[in-house]
């Protein structure tokens, strides 16, 4: 094991304007702590107890820039009343030394027709198995809209005290169905070629960056493939990854997966079927996962930086910073990703399970995260906040 003082990945980073006080940042994972869209106390405090266990910063999400966006009751919507609570939250995360970043997104298709009360919008018209509804293909009208609603996202978390944004370009949210042959059956400008499906999503970085100005950190998770035949391949994304640099992305989070399709390609390990059957379903929905959950949603068995291989061809097309992210468990893991190139790293479950992994790594008694991903924190969510199953029922020893 390296000696503590040498380790890289614990030695100061900058993205944008922004320096941080090590490279290990908290990535975005819907925590479903805002109860009507609204940021709660919980959430403060999930990203407080991150920031005071040393990441250089947390990353809140995940904020819907529009009301139509959400999935979920329990998922954020950007709008001018909720901007003091926001501030609250940064506050908290900057007296414990962190940076905060705020994830920015429209979930397109997949939004949650009971919640936002109307038909979700798409690239094209589709039918999405995980919402059982169809949604419309957009308007130009309405995608200038969602563009400018990013750009407004934008400016309210800057007010709210945010160091950074990061926008959600990848997992099958809006902008990634924009990128995808699969869901952008389009025959105008915005579809076909990758330069048409490029447009609204190059679009959206351009809007944030004139609205931000020209140092503040805009981060984009983007896929590096969607994760079926017919889905965004690696070739494409590299072309996509240098498009956003362009427009004036600061760092790039190359993920992968599609929530509607393919949800499990972007963590790995276990499907919680039966924890997601004792969540707040109807009684048809869990007949059909209890009967069917297993077949319908394939499993990827788990290993350790399993996006690496496909990273690595994105960290050379480019010259912003690239942080890896996916299966980042280890100190090892972390010194071979700022080895490769990698700039930092994100983590998601292990920080869920010990948030205060920095400060062990720093003290030198931590050296890989115990979390077994199970991904029984994943159905959590939706049972009011995230949370690590295995610590809390104590099946999990310090």
């Amino acid at each position: 094991m390296a000696d503590r003082k040498q380790l890289k990945v614990l030695s100061p980073g900058k993205i944008g304007g922004l320096k941080l006080r090590n490279r290990i940042i908290r990535s975005g994972c819907f925590e479903g702590m805002c109860p009507g869209g609204s940021p709660s106390d919980p959430l403060l405090e999930h990203h407080r107890e991150v920031a005071a266990g040393g990441a250089a910063m947390t990353t809140v999400s995940y904020c819907s820039v529009s009301f139509d966006g959400r999935g979920f009751d329990t998922e954020m919507w950007m709008r001018e009343e909720i901007v003091p609570e926001l501030r609250r939250l940064t506050d908290a995360v900057h007296r414990e030394g962190a940076a905060a970043s705020i994830q920015l997104g429209h979930c397109g298709y997949f939004s949650n027709k009971s919640v936002i009360k109307r038909r979700p919008l798409g690239a094209s018209r589709k039918f999405c198995t995980f919402r059982r509804a169809f949604s419309r293909e957009m308007t130009e009208q309405e995608i200038n809209r969602v563009t400018e609603d990013f750009g407004k996202a934008a400016a309210l978390s800057v007010k709210a005290g945010f160091d950074a944004v990061e926008v959600h370009a990848g997992h099958g949210y809006l902008i990634s169905q924009f990128l995808s042959p699969y869901t952008n059956r389009r025959r105008d400008r915005f579809g076909g070629s990758l330069e048409n499906r490029l447009r609204f999503p190059a679009s959206v970085i351009k809007q944030i960056r004139e609205t931000v100005g020209p140092d503040f950190p805009i981060l984009v998770k983007m896929n590096l493939k969607d994760g079926f035949e017919g889905g965004l391949e690696v070739e494409e994304a590299v072309e996509v990854a240098k498009r956003f640099e362009t427009e004036g992305a600061s760092a790039l989070i190359p993920s992968g997966g599609f929530t509607a399709k393919t949800p499990f390609y972007m963590t790995r390990g276990r499907v919680p079927v039966k924890e997601w059957i004792q969540g707040p379903r109807g009684l048809l929905e869990k007949l059909g996962l209890f009967l069917f959950g297993s077949f319908l949603v394939q499993t990827y068995p788990f290993e350790e930086m399993f996006f690496l291989e496909d990273a690595r061809k994105l960290r050379q097309a480019v010259s912003i910073p690239v942080a890896l992210i996916g299966g980042i468990c280890s100190v090892d893991n972390m010194e071979k990703a700022m080895d490769e190139g990698f700039d930092f790293v994100q983590i998601g479950r292990a920080l869920i399970m010990e948030p205060d992994l920095v400060r062990r790594m720093e003290r030198g008694d931590w050296q890989a995260s115990k979390c077994d991903h199970c991904n029984r924190c994943i159905a959590e969510m939706e049972k009011g906040g995230v949370w690590c199953f295995s610590k809390v029922k104590g099946l999990y020893q310090e």
